[in-house]
């Protein structure tokens, strides 16, 4: 992936003869400065290179169509991404664009606290000073970005311990990031300490194999276990970059936590998921306003769901009432069902073993036999192996 000095060189070399605009003189006007070079009269012109004839992708917002469910509003986040101010490849305010680009509403940089290799007192590029201990610094500076093209951001941060348990744990809705950075000799005493300003504690990607060995079983162990009786944990992801662990969501039935997919993202975008990618990992929130107030609400009450590659996974209430919401069924004649899709959701289907994928906004007609009362939605589940089912 090009930076931007290497993008600039890499279109004057390959491709600026088709498109470059001859300008003369400061105020652009065919004003020739001569000048003698080695005796000989020459011109000196300057030109500028007309980038829009150089396009690497949709350059408009991904447009995410969902309605709203049963009063609340769908919203579109990613609440686990990093940048350079821990070791992602990105400035924290590439990740606004991005997120803007690719239809998003909301998302949270989660940066390690434990591993700091570029920007920091200690790292690649040193900070001077209280700046090298900030850990603040990466919401800091995406803010008034965020702000501008009224993107919701959420501070957070990623609690980063390399043996399993306890893993790795995001600290989301904190109100400041140093002192639980403060406490990292202690992991319980960083999830307490963030608990205690209010932050929702989400445990990513379980089954990363490089936490929990060679072949040991993705389990939620006793150290899960005491978060969790302490209110130190909420959430958990069962999607992470491009792994998913079906598991997740029968722990989240029985413990009472939110699901999430996220993208852990540490290089652009545009090299990991490419721009406008329909397999992208996002979280939907069922929020009652688009407010972060109001995300950290539903967060707490559960109403998310996670949406990745083609499939979706949530608590059965909400998988229903987003399924009514998002897809109109209706009797057009004896043993008839007209079925369409309204929304941008990713939906394939089976009416008596029959199956069949519904195009948003394209109405299509099947057979129900008389004996089958229930639609099996079969990319969208409520629990290890089980399919969302919904009444006729």
């Amino acid at each position: 992936m090009y930076n931007r000095r290497e993008f600039l060189r890499s279109t004057v070399a390959v491709g600026a003869s088709a498109a470059w605009l001859p300008m003369f003189g400061a105020e652009g006007q065919d004003k020739k400065d001569k000048k003698q070079v080695q005796g000989q009269e020459a011109t000196a012109n300057t030109y500028t290179i007309k980038m829009s004839h150089v396009h690497n992708g949709p350059s408009e917002p991904r447009k995410i169509d969902i309605p709203d469910v049963e009063g609340y509003r769908v919203l579109k986040g990613d609440f686990h991404i990093h940048t350079l101010f821990s070791d992602g490849a990105v400035m924290p305010v590439d990740r606004v664009h991005e997120a803007v680009l690719n239809g998003l509403d909301v998302i949270a940089i989660t940066d390690h606290i434990e591993y700091r290799p570029f920007f920091s007192g200690g790292g690649k590029w040193k900070l001077a000073g209280e700046q090298g201990s900030n850990h603040n610094m990466a919401y800091e500076i995406a803010l008034p970005e965020a702000e501008k093209k009224k993107l919701l951001l959420v501070r957070g941060t990623e609690i980063t311990k390399g043996q399993m348990p306890p893993g790795h744990f995001n600290a989301l809705f904190a109100t400041d990031i140093n002192p639980i950075a403060a406490a990292v000799d202690d992991w319980r005493r960083m999830l307490q300490v963030a608990a205690e300003q209010g932050a929702f504690l989400l445990w990513n990607h379980p089954g990363w194999e490089a936490q929990i060995g060679n072949g040991a079983p993705l389990r939620f162990t006793d150290e899960h276990i005491d978060a969790w009786k302490n209110g130190w944990l909420h959430g958990v992801e069962i999607f992470n970059y491009d792994e998913y662990y079906p598991v997740v969501s029968d722990w989240c039935n029985k413990y009472d936590l939110a699901l999430f997919a996220n993208s852990d993202i540490h290089e652009s975008e545009l090299s990991l998921y490419g721009l406008h990618s329909l397999q992208r990992p996002i979280t939907l929130v069922l929020a009652k306003e688009r407010t972060l107030d109001s995300i950290k609400e539903a967060m707490f009450a559960r109403r998310t769901v996670a949406w990745a590659a083609d499939t979706l996974w949530g608590r059965e209430p909400w998988m229903t009432a987003l399924f009514k919401a998002s897809v109109t069924v209706k009797t057009v004649s004896a043993g008839r069902l007209e079925i369409t899709n309204k929304s941008s959701l990713p939906v394939t289907a089976s009416i008596g073993g029959a199956q069949f994928r519904l195009t948003q906004n394209v109405a299509r007609q099947f057979f129900c036999p008389d004996n089958v009362n229930k639609i099996q939605v079969t990319n969208w589940f409520t629990a290890m192996n089980c399919p969302l089912e919904v009444n006729i």
